[in-house]
């Protein structure tokens, strides 16, 4: 028997698994990693700690199995998330800044006259959510003595793995820096200069997603992508006009525009997809800050549920929200508004307003949100949005995800697989390394079909929309 092991480093923690030869993952393992606040819209991460969890969730899954036996790895990552380290040693020279991080939107506004340049080049809205700002806040505010690398969690993990040999990324993680140009997949001079970031300091080489990017131990890695672009390649949305949603920490709502970018004019993102098999996939994106954060917030801050398992029972024991709606732009807003001085809000409270109205306007947050990301795709790309993959920890919410299907309106197809982003990057590298011939999709568990009257939706889209309107 031969395997694929697969990581997927993520916003809370670090998963391994190992998958057999018929795709199936037979093996996992798990860390988490703390999370740090250490002022308003600031968050971090301690790279270090993201290293050492990955070595131990691979030996836990590795355990009493030849390396030998071992065909290919792939690394699946949160996406955004800028680490600045030591060239010589690897051990990072500062704190991780997480995706969530807005930072350094005050140095975004001075770079506004370049917003159109940014926007054309790399098909991102000049945003404090990307690398390079985020980058150029840490260099201009720390000197740091040492030669210093600057890359995304995949770039940083390949370096470490591969003690120093390897510092590349992949083009779908290049094409979230904001320092890569979307055409020619290289990095942009001009950006590095308004970023005010040395180009020798970026990934010597950017790599299709499929592509051989050295060894860890003797296992050969074959595979690298963000996790959301791992999770649409799990789902096999291979072609032109598939949308997928992963409902995580936040949510990553994609549509495969095939090999030619659409340049959106409704707020998205234009990204790349995957390079495969010779070829690179593009996509259309939005990306909900928060999701189930929102849930963790009712959970730690609020005080409202003692265990995320609460919400679903506790949103259904009421018929309706009474009218309340809660916008969860704790760090701002992400697509399609791009507001990082939105503020969160709860309206429409009236005196009858209960814990469970509350919760629930909560989890109907998180489907609003998609909703008006797959609204703009529908308008970017000329056709409604009829059916969406779904995966992540939301997808098993019921509630959710037949709340999912009546916004939209559309069919909601749940995987079975509850490791979506897992599943992709390891079924890329045991095709990259010839161990599977053939991609086979996840099976499906449900499908969610409307049966929402058009008045009830647009009446609450409405009402949702008049209180993001107070949120900004």
């Amino acid at each position: 028997m031969r395997y694929i092991l697969a990581i997927d480093q993520s916003t809370s923690g670090t998963k391994a698994g190992l998958l057999d030869e018929n795709g199936v993952i037979i093996r996992k393992s798990s860390r988490p990693h703390a999370q740090y606040y250490p002022a308003p819209g600031w968050v971090e991460h301690d790279a270090e700690e993201i290293y050492q969890n990955v070595v131990s969730v691979i030996q836990d899954v590795v355990d009493g199995i030849p390396l030998h036996d071992i065909a290919a790895m792939g690394i699946a990552n949160q996406r955004e998330t800028t680490v600045i380290w030591d060239r010589e040693t690897g051990k990072p020279l500062c704190p991780a800044v997480v995706w969530q991080d807005v930072r350094s939107a005050a140095l975004c506004q001075t770079l506004s006259a370049h917003a159109d340049y940014v926007k054309d080049t790399t098909g991102l809205m000049l945003s404090p959510y990307y690398p390079a700002a985020k980058a150029s806040y840490v260099l201009q505010a720390h000197q740091f003595d040492a030669s210093y690398c600057v890359g995304t969690i995949d770039s940083y993990l390949l370096y470490r793995l591969t003690e120093g040999r390897t510092f590349a990324t992949d083009v779908s993680n290049a094409s979230r820096t904001q320092l890569a140009h979307l055409a020619s997949l290289t990095w942009d001079e001009e950006l590095c200069r308004i970023f005010q970031i040395p180009s020798q300091a970026l990934p010597e080489k950017i790599y299709h997603s499929d592509a051989y990017f050295g060894e860890f131990c003797g296992i050969p890695i074959h595979a690298v992508m963000g996790d959301s672009h791992a999770s649409l390649f799990g789902h096999g949305c291979h072609a032109a006009g598939m949308v997928k949603t992963s409902y995580g920490t936040g949510s990553s709502i994609m549509m495969n525009t095939g090999t030619t970018p659409v340049r959106s004019q409704n707020g998205l993102s234009t990204s790349v997809a995957f390079g495969y098999r010779g070829a690179v996939s593009y996509v259309l994106e939005g990306n909900v800050t928060c999701s189930a954060d929102t849930l963790v917030w009712l959970r730690d801050e609020l005080e409202l549920i003692s265990n995320v398992s609460e919400v679903e029972p506790l949103a259904t024991s009421v018929s309706d929200t009474q009218g309340v709606y809660l916008v969860p732009a704790f760090a701002g807003l992400g697509a399609p508004y791009f507001d990082e001085n939105a503020r969160a809000v709860l309206y429409g409270m009236n005196r009858g307003t209960r814990r469970a109205h509350v919760v629930r306007a909560a989890l109907e947050s998180i489907a609003y949100q998609n909703a008006d990301v797959l609204s703009a795709m529908a308008r970017d790309s000329g056709a409604p949005i009829h059916s969406l993959h779904a995966d992540g920890g939301g997808s098993v919410n019921a509630f959710l995800m037949q709340f999912q299907s009546n916004i939209i309106p559309g069919q909601v197809i749940c995987t079975n697989e509850p490791d979506l982003t897992m599943y992709g990057v390891g079924s890329m590298a045991g095709l990259a390394a010839g161990l599977y011939r053939d991609f086979v999709p996840s099976q499906v568990r449900a499908i969610y079909e409307p049966n929402m009257s058009e008045a009830e939706r647009t009446m609450l889209r409405n009402g949702w929309h008049d209180a993001i309107r107070r949120a900004r």
